[in-house]
């Protein structure tokens, strides 16, 4: 039960600490929000959750990198930045990935919705 525990301070400690993780768990209520009032298919719905299971997982390791590197050197160095911005960047490349996804499972039902 401890580990159990354990994980669950630390994703109440990034959502209370890290602006992003709260934006991209607005945004993942929101897409679910949306996929109830579409009517999405339990498939559709599985790969948004997949989506969305991915982004916030991946924002958790980018937390614990920075912290991580923070840890180590408080110092600009070059390979510090670079831990960061490649970790960030995974986040970004999932987003995208997400927001694309959801374009594809919205995009038609929303045109019919509004036109």
């Amino acid at each position: 039960m401890r580990p159990f525990r354990v994980a669950c301070e630390g994703i109440l400690h990034a959502i209370r600490t890290e602006r992003n993780m709260r934006i991209h768990l607005i945004a993942a209520l929101l897409v679910f929000a949306v996929a109830i009032w579409l009517q999405t298919t339990k498939l559709e719905n599985l790969v948004l959750l997949a989506w969305v299971t991915l982004v916030i997982s991946l924002e958790l390791m980018n937390t614990a990198i920075e912290r991580a590197v923070n840890l180590v050197t408080q110092e600009v160095h070059p390979l510090a930045k670079q831990a960061k911005d490649v970790a960030a960047g995974a986040v970004l490349v999932a987003s995208i990935g997400a927001a694309v996804t959801a374009l594809i499972i919205f995009g038609p039902r929303l045109w019919n919705v509004l036109y």
